[in-house]
């Protein structure tokens, strides 16, 4: 049994240091995921990588309990994670663009600056990604893990207890079913 996964037995116990221990051993790992996922050009503009690990930690710090079995599951459970915070913030840009809470000023050319698009891409994703875990919940898994995640197929075949190989027919079949969805 490796470390993490007998520190996330103790954590499942109550242990904050436990849990403080595991994000201390997987945070280069978890900064990968999310450089990965926010490096796409859909969400940099949204969040940093460090926020969004960060906000990652906190997040997972507020569950009553700690799920995960082991490492791979530990870090898929962060992909889902990762995926509630993206969208939230993608949410939270779009409230922004249609004026929010914010205060009404006289523009100018220099206060006019392009809005990313970002958030809508990510919001429709999330939309049809719903819909197709109500499909084929495995399918909506694989690709919230590679998508939101940014996971490898290798990572997500070892979460899921699926070869890479099936993870990878997942993955062009839910890729066809989204693009489907979100040109319909």
């Amino acid at each position: 049994m490796g470390e993490v996964t007998q520190l996330i037995g103790q954590a499942r116990d109550g242990d904050r240091g436990a849990f403080d221990r595991i994000f201390e051993l997987l945070y280069p790992e978890l900064r990968r995921v999310a450089r990965r996922r926010l490096s796409r050009g859909t969400g940099d503009e949204l969040m940093q990588t460090t926020a969004l690990v960060n906000e990652c930690y906190l997040k997972l710090l507020k569950r009553e309990t700690l799920t995960p079995a082991d490492r791979a599951h530990f870090l898929a459970y962060a992909a889902t994670v990762m995926r509630s915070i993206i969208v939230d913030a993608a949410r939270g840009a779009k409230t922004d663009r249609r004026g929010g809470d914010a205060e009404q000023v006289t523009l100018d050319s220099e206060l006019m600056v392009a809005q990313p698009e970002a958030s809508d891409e990510i919001l429709a994703v999330h939309a049809a990604l719903e819909d197709l875990g109500r499909v084929d919940e495995r399918l909506g898994r694989v690709v919230e893990m590679r998508y939101f995640g940014g996971l490898e197929d290798e990572e997500i075949a070892e979460a899921l207890g699926l070869s890479a190989r099936t993870v990878r027919r997942d993955w062009e079949k839910a890729r066809l079913l989204l693009a489907h969805a979100l040109h319909a």
